[in-house]
């Protein structure tokens, strides 16, 4: 049961629990591109989880709030019978790199919440639970936030999104940090929730680094809605999964 949770938990919040192995900080990239942050919005999305052989089904919520200088972002999930198994959040700036987080905060199923700070004055970034530290450079994201850069990033690229483009991001977790790299897939229809219907979107794909055993993750863009996510889908190495589909979507 302790995958399925760990998963259940990555999909509420729309990527909070990928990670990997902390990368050194000399090789730490940087990597500065346009964007165009969407309206806020509270999205309400389904969840249906298989894990050894078990099935289980929740809900998730996101709340997106965004103005000239400021955003937010928080979220929960929680399944049938064991109520809530997630709360994270992810509060910050807009600075000229986009979302600038200056504290991400992740709380999972029976255990103690974490937190990472981004000190944007000493540029460092520091971790409640352990004593590892990185340099601000520009662009780093956490585990919450960096959906959203990269849905920014999408809508001021839209020529650019095309199949076989790759994007990547630096990314914070509870403990470290990790590069990310998103590859466009291509336009596919998704079934959506019945107040959205069959919808066009744009599926982007995280694969794991060769010889890793994190999840993939796989991600429908949806342009005729302001490219919010409209389906996620984490699949562990033995195929075991979390998929989240988008129910409702009320701007703000």
């Amino acid at each position: 049961m302790k995958n399925v949770l760990k998963m259940a938990g990555a999909g509420a919040v729309l990527m909070t629990v990928l990670g990997g192995p902390a990368v050194a900080a000399e090789e730490h990239p940087a990597i500065k591109r346009p964007f165009d942050l969407p309206p806020s919005a509270d999205l309400t999305y389904s969840i249906g989880a298989r894990q050894r052989g078990f099935n289980l089904s929740g809900d998730a919520t996101l709340t997106w709030r965004v103005n000239d200088s400021k955003y937010a972002i928080s979220a929960e999930s929680r399944v049938a019978l064991l109520g809530k198994l997630t709360e994270n959040r992810s509060t910050g700036i807009v600075d000229n790199w986009g979302l600038a987080p200056t504290e991400y905060f992740d709380k999972r199923f029976r255990k103690d919440p974490t937190t990472a700070t981004f000190d944007r004055d000493g540029k460092t970034i520091t971790f409640s639970d352990g004593d590892k530290t990185y340099p601000i450079k520009g662009g780093e994201q956490d585990r919450v936030s960096v959906s959203w850069q990269l849905v920014a990033v999408a809508r001021a690229a839209k020529d650019k999104f095309k199949p076989g483009s790759e994007w990547q991001f630096f990314v914070i977790g509870p403990r470290d940090a990790d590069p990310w790299t998103f590859r466009v897939v291509g336009r596919e229809k998704v079934q959506a929730g019945a107040s959205l219907g069959e919808v066009d979107a744009v599926h982007v794909m995280r694969a794991p680094p060769p010889g890793s055993r994190d999840q993939s993750l796989d991600i429908w863009l949806a342009p005729g809605h302001e490219w919010y996510p409209v389906k996620l889908r984490f699949t562990d190495n033995d195929r075991d999964y979390v998929e989240q589909t988008l129910e409702r979507i009320v701007k703000k």
